[in-house]
């Protein structure tokens, strides 16, 4: 197999949005498909353990060293626009910022709230990623995938995947997202969806700690209740153990101070989810994805 490049050793604090995290044995961010590919043949037939980060903005990464190799799809970030049938081809590391703002610029409809998520195209299939009553999966019509198991590339319909609230297949399969295509309204009036995006950006930062290195949101939202407000009620905003805390804008938020680790970050998890079922009856569920921990 060509095109096999990969790092030893690499430190994943980088790769993440709230800054914490181990060393992979071998890491590598492919540049286009087929280095994707090249990759994910080589760690099954040397039998390593493969893992996939996007923007690294859902993420918690234990302080471990954590064996096989761990690939980075930022890299992988084309994207092909038809502004007549509103058809939108993109790979994996696509960021949705960049999606977002492109799809205005083109006079696509449908998008504009995507903007303010700092996660990948990938990663937002897999999380069926979301804001408000909006998600992901309305737009998408199909996903190129690889099987880890059989190697085989092929193509999923819409209607072949069965996505819930910040659910996909691809949680619970043995299927890795390499390209996606979508669907949004065309022939929209370009200064206005860019105006709408513009103002949904702001929105964001100024109801969210963007200035400091934090997942996002922390838990999904229970059945006709927000996370955020339930944390907030039991005035757990300000809330530190180390490094880490509930950030003091926005409760479903934990943010790195500085020098926060993983075990603080994930103690601090656990403290909400304990405080929250006392008081409230509710167990929340994290959002974030926990890598190398024993979190079920």
């Amino acid at each position: 197999m060509k095109n096999i490049n990969y790092q030893k050793k690499v430190q994943l604090a980088c790769y993440t949005t709230i800054k914490v995290g181990g060393f992979a044995e071998y890491f590598s961010k492919p540049k286009n498909i087929e280095e994707f590919v090249n990759l994910i043949k080589w760690s099954h037939f040397n039998n390593q353990e493969c893992r996939i980060i996007g923007a690294g903005s859902n993420l918690l990464i234990n302080n471990i060293f954590l064996k096989g190799i761990t690939i980075c799809t930022k890299k992988m970030r084309s994207i092909k626009i038809n502004s007549d049938t509103g058809i939108v081809e993109a790979e994996a590391g696509v960021m949705l910022p960049t999606m977002s703002n492109l799809l205005a610029k083109n006079g696509l409809q449908g998008g504009e709230w995507t903007v303010g998520i700092p996660g990948t195209v990938g990663g937002a299939i897999y999380m069926n990623a979301g804001s408000g009553n909006l998600s992901f999966a309305k737009n998408l019509l199909s996903v190129q995938v690889i099987n880890t198991k059989t190697l085989e590339i092929f193509e999923i319909q819409k209607k072949d995947l069965n996505f819930k609230y910040r659910f996909s297949p691809f949680q619970d399969n043995n299927l890795l997202i390499i390209s996606s295509k979508m669907l949004f309204q065309p022939n929209g009036n370009i200064e206005k969806l860019l105006e709408t995006t513009k103002k949904n950006l702001k929105k964001k930062t100024e109801t969210q700690p963007y200035d400091l290195p934090s997942f996002g949101s922390v838990f999904k939202n229970p059945t006709n209740n927000y996370a955020g407000k339930l944390i907030e009620e039991l005035g757990l905003k300000g809330f530190t153990i180390g490094d880490a805390e509930i950030s003091t804008m926005h409760g479903n938020f934990i943010v790195n101070n500085s020098s926060a680790n993983s075990k603080d970050i994930f103690d601090l998890i656990t403290v909400i989810q304990q405080k929250v079922l006392q008081k409230k009856g509710i167990l929340l569920q994290p959002e974030v994805r926990m890598m190398g921990f024993d979190y079920p």
